[in-house]
């Protein structure tokens, strides 16, 4: 395959646009170099890239709303077979036309899902990236339930979060005279949004750090690094039998 000059791809570039992921493709053409948020999310990813194996030949990866590709791509480029998902088209045709122009489209696959259809699958995934998408569900701690459950070696988490206080705790109990503490700052808590947040009506939740490391852990992941804001690297530890049961009640195990 010959890859396209820059000057080739621009008029699909456009075509397809608009773009939230800046890609770099050959020939030096990017995505949206223009991005309000400059080179996104080439950033976050080399704030997670240290973190990850740098050889991922011989594993599986899930890349949860996938957007673009960008996370996808960078994967298999370690050598990873991916695949990702995501329910706008818009974002999946980018995504596949990109995996052409970059020549390793027999390493990722992407399929138009969304993370609650991982309720209806055993799929395991060695490396799982769920970055940007648990505050855009009404039902974040079922998904991470499921995200969980899916994820054999290394989960990647991120989330837009507000900003807060060291957690006061740990607080094993409380007795119902002592509820106050519950508006203590740093409390894990996760702010609902009823309409909008950002013009986004796909925004629910807006979680403290407390609150993301205390879904993790409820959840059976443990947080073993923190490479940037608002960035969770977790291993999976099992989901605790409680949390198992419920899930299974729910997925009609």
């Amino acid at each position: 395959m010959t890859l396209q000059s820059e000057g080739a791809a621009a008029p699909e570039i456009a075509e397809l646009g608009p773009w939230f992921h800046n890609l770099h493709l050959p020939g030096g053409v990017q995505t949206a170099p223009d991005h309000p948020l400059g080179d996104f999310p080439g950033y976050k990813w080399r704030q997670i890239a240290t973190c990850l194996p740098r050889d991922l030949r011989g594993w599986s990866a899930l890349d949860i709303g996938c957007n673009a590709g960008f996370y996808s791509f960078e994967l298999a480029r370690r050598g990873a077979q991916v695949v990702g998902i995501d329910l706008d088209e818009h974002y999946l045709r980018q995504a596949r036309w990109a995996a052409r122009r970059l020549g390793i489209g027999e390493r990722v696959e992407f399929q138009r899902r969304q993370v609650y259809d991982l309720a209806r699958s055993d799929e395991r995934h060695d490396l799982v990236l769920f970055m940007g998408v648990i505050y855009h569900l009404r039902h974040p701690l079922l998904a991470l339930d499921l995200v969980a459950r899916a994820t054999r070696r290394l989960l990647v988490l991120q989330t837009l979060t507000m900003p807060d206080a060291e957690p006061p705790g740990p607080w094993l109990d409380l007795p119902f005279d002592r509820r106050d503490v519950l508006r203590w700052p740093g409390w894990p808590s996760l702010a609902f949004v009823e309409h909008r947040l950002a013009g986004d009506d796909t925004n629910w939740w807006v979680p403290n750090e407390s609150a993301v490391e205390a879904l993790t852990r409820s959840a059976g992941l443990e947080v073993v690094a923190r490479p940037g804001d608002e960035i969770f690297v977790c291993e999976p530890r099992g989901l605790p039998p409680e949390t198992a049961s419920e899930l299974d009640a729910v997925l009609g195990g």
